[in-house]
């Protein structure tokens, strides 16, 4: 991954990997140590997942923005390939021959 010059994207790059690595310890935690019979704690605990997943979907909904902004189209549709005058163009040797 590249360094961003934007420090919002910069930011949430690093806000998602945080909120994920959460997500998975919390979700971890529930199956390894087991969900508590006190019903206060596993309304807690899916309260705290929910604002994780929010968070995490907020994040990645502003990176896939700044990606379709900043990121370079790929052109290999037919029409882009069929604008291409001569492959030979492509060749340093198309005017001067062999």
């Amino acid at each position: 991954m590249s360094a961003d010059s934007n420090s919002r994207i910069a930011w949430h790059r690093v806000q998602l990997k945080k909120n994920r690595d959460a997500l998975k310890a919390l979700e971890t935690a529930r199956f390894t140590v087991g969900e508590i019979a006190n019903s206060k704690m596993r309304g807690q605990t899916r309260e705290a997942a929910a604002d994780l997943k929010r968070k995490i979907a907020e994040s990645e909904r502003c990176l896939a923005e700044h990606e379709r902004q900043t990121r370079r189209p790929v052109t290999t549709d037919l029409q882009g390939l069929s604008s291409v005058v001569s492959w030979s163009s492509w060749n340093g040797r198309a005017n001067g021959g062999r």
